[in-house]
């Protein structure tokens, strides 16, 4: 198996996704549910990696991308980001719509057609849901965020970033308003969610909702 079968380069992608926008590490157990597998099967392709010199791992410790490693999920990373920007934009997706159309095509365009898109999308810095698009160069736009969760009543920003995780998410916050380049401010954060205020109104948001939802800080 090469680095670039696509099994690898979703390993990578997990593993970089999983530490993007929070620091707790990738644990093999982790890594099994978030790819659906048996952890058996994790354990032997880590090993694989490893060798590749693609992650480091010790036993029962925490998955760390390589420099390699690093490089090769920023390489996919920009595929799959770049794919779903340009499904939204110019073939009608809906953006909750994107992920899995772009899981299939990140592992089959060519360099070259994936070029023509970004120049064709004027080299977008961000995907539709905000997260950064790397650039050719492995370049990332960083900005300072931090979960509606985790912001103090009264705290001003713009939505970052709300994550793909969950579709019914993406259709909520998308009624509601809360998609990334919206002001709100932070009326309330409670066990049960919060309540954030965008273009003079109050929106109730879940805890799942308030949890994927990123704003400046």
């Amino acid at each position: 198996m090469t680095a670039t079968s696509p099994a690898i380069e979703d390993y990578l992608k997990t593993i970089y996704a999983h530490t993007e926008w929070q620091d707790a590490p990738i644990t093999p157990s982790v890594l099994a549910a978030r790819l659906g597998i048996a952890p058996s099967s994790v354990t032997e392709m880590v090993k694989k990696l490893a060798a590749q010199r693609l992650v480091w791992h010790r036993p029962y410790g925490a998955i760390v991308l390589t420099d390699a490693g690093t490089d090769r999920a920023l390489a996919v990373v920009r595929r799959h980001r770049l794919i779903e920007t340009w499904l939204v934009r110019d073939m009608g997706y809906a953006w909750d719509a994107v992920h899995d159309e772009a899981e299939v095509l990140e592992h089959a365009i060519s360099d070259r057609l994936l070029e023509s898109i970004d120049e064709h999308l004027g080299r977008p810095q961000r995907d539709p849901h905000g997260d950064p698009i790397p650039q050719a160069d492995g370049a990332v736009l960083r900005v300072e965020t931090l979960p509606v969760t985790d912001a103090s009543p009264g705290h001003d920003g713009v939505v970052v970033r709300v994550n793909d995780r969950d579709p019914a998410v993406l259709r909520l916050v998308m009624d509601a308003g809360v998609v990334p380049g919206t002001s709100v401010r932070v009326m309330s954060v409670s066990d049960d969610g919060a309540c954030v205020r965008v273009a003079g109104r109050d929106v109730a948001l879940t805890r799942r909702a308030a949890e994927d939802i990123r704003v400046t800080a």
